[in-house]
């Protein structure tokens, strides 16, 4: 595992810990560990077993899976046909507003990929992305039950057959009658800004942030920038107001 891999690895890790307000020393009594280990793993100055990965994430509720993606090749192509795309349509393409028309006043801010998106980030999003609070847990299952939501099985890698609760083990990422959506759960919600497209405000988590909280949108806008010439800004044509808040 190269270092880029070991410091998502470890960006994830300390972003799970986080949210649920767990020292490094917590975490590693649950998962019978030291908190040298922890920090190890964090820094990405470890690569780990398998079991220790394993006793990590179960002690925080959650559990990795496997997955694929594109080959480079093809991931660069998807890179290239998005930021020639406008972004008002891959915006719309999303179906961003379809999921936020129907949220009512559960509070929230749109996180991840979707928060890349709004900022101009030429990057593929399969879902729409929301930090949630916990505190909110019920009122967002409520929606989920209306939006005849089903809950993604990581084990069979199919969406249903397990129970739509955040609370509940399992993946944070469900299907419904308006699209996919991933929630981020957490004691407060992060502080957005806002960006505006087609006269509608949208409370996202900046940029830089993003970067540091979500590893697979973090490698993606590494990627893009390292091949449009090593840029540092994502040229978005969105109006932002570092004012905003969304918290309700």
């Amino acid at each position: 595992m190269d270092s880029v891999r070991l410091g998502q690895l470890g960006g994830l890790l300390r972003h799970e810990r986080e949210t649920r307000a767990l020292t490094q020393r917590a975490l590693a009594e649950r998962a019978g560990t030291t908190q040298a280990t922890v920090a190890r793993v964090e820094r990405g100055d470890r690569v780990p077993s398998l079991d220790l990965l394993d006793r990590l994430f179960t002690a925080l509720g959650v559990q990795l899976t496997v997955s694929v993606e594109p080959l480079d090749a093809h991931l660069d192509a998807v890179l290239d046909e998005l930021a020639a795309r406008p972004l008002a349509d891959r915006v719309a393409g999303l179906g961003v507003d379809r999921v936020l028309d129907r949220l009512g006043d559960l509070p929230y801010v749109l996180a991840g990929g979707t928060a890349a998106l709004l900022q101009g980030a030429p990057i593929p999003v399969d879902s729409l992305d929301l930090a949630i609070r916990w505190r909110d847990s019920a009122r967002f299952t409520a929606w989920l039950e209306q939006a005849y939501g089903q809950r993604w099985d990581a084990r069979w890698k199919q969406f249903g057959g397990v129970p739509l609760a955040p609370e509940e083990p399992g993946d944070h990422h469900w299907q419904t009658r308006y699209g996919e959506v991933r929630a981020t759960m957490c004691e407060e919600l992060p502080e957005p800004i806002e960006v505006r497209h087609g006269g509608r405000g949208y409370p996202v988590v900046p940029l830089v942030q993003v970067e540091v909280v979500d590893p697979r949108a973090a490698e993606l806008l590494r990627r893009y920038r390292s091949r449009a010439g090593g840029g540092e800004q994502v040229d978005n044509g969105a109006r932002v107001d570092n004012g905003a808040r969304a918290d309700g």
